[in-house]
């Protein structure tokens, strides 16, 4: 059992087509499988859009970072095959390709945000990642959120119902200006019991480390 009272809260904001979003969160996994019975967390996921003025019909990957970054192609060609090898290593499988589409995921958080009230929210957050890195869908797609939602044990009507009538829309739209407005402009941003920010995909013994400093001082 844990030595803690009660679990520690961690808020993950992210995004669905970040890879190093899902990078960091197995990351994150790994040091709790490490740490074992010293402690329990339970983990909150949170709305960020990459690409909040992306259009309908998306952009082309490479076309995309050269616009938004400066990326050359080789240069995008590079971080690709360095992100699929970390990815590899960790178990995750990144399948990118020429083509590839970067998309908006505005929809995406609204059925989050849905599967959160159920309890499913890391289930639908992992069956997205699947959906953007690993089988090319486009995540903005109703019918391809549907999907995702049925393979994570969601109603695949009840995710349809909420995409169509927009149940969620003010409730996201305000928990991302709540994000940005405490400072989180870039993604995986991690915070621990509301009061420690690990930003960006660290290896696990950065999480290890801050994780049982939050329980030496709870335990103080």
């Amino acid at each position: 059992m844990s030595t803690a009272t009660t679990p520690l809260r961690i808020d993950l904001v992210s995004d669905v087509v970040c890879p190093w979003c899902i990078i960091g969160f197995t990351q994150l996994q790994r040091a709790l499988a490490q740490l074992g019975d010293e402690v329990e967390v339970d983990l909150h996921w949170h709305p960020f859009e990459l690409n909040p003025q992306m259009p309908a019909e998306g952009q082309e990957l490479r076309e995309h970072l050269a616009q938004k970054y400066g990326t050359s192609v080789a240069q995008s060609q590079a971080a690709r095959e360095r992100l699929t090898q970390i990815a590899e290593a960790l178990g995750v499988e990144f399948r990118f390709y020429e083509g590839m589409r970067m998309h908006n995921t505005f929809r995406a958080h609204q059925l989050l945000h849905w599967a959160g009230e159920q309890g499913k929210q890391t289930e639908l957050e992992l069956a997205l990642f699947e959906s953007n890195f690993s089988l090319g869908e486009n995540v903005d797609d109703p019918k391809v959120l549907a999907g995702a939602a049925a393979r994570a044990g969601l109603d695949e009507d009840g995710a349809r119902a909420v995409l169509h009538d927009g149940r969620y829309v003010d409730t996201v739209r305000e928990e991302q200006r709540f994000w940005l407005s405490k400072g989180i402009h870039a993604v995986p941003s991690f915070i621990l019991d509301g009061r420690y920010l690990i930003p960006g995909a660290q290896e696990p013994e950065v999480f290890i480390a801050a994780l049982r400093r939050l329980l030496d001082e709870k335990a103080a």
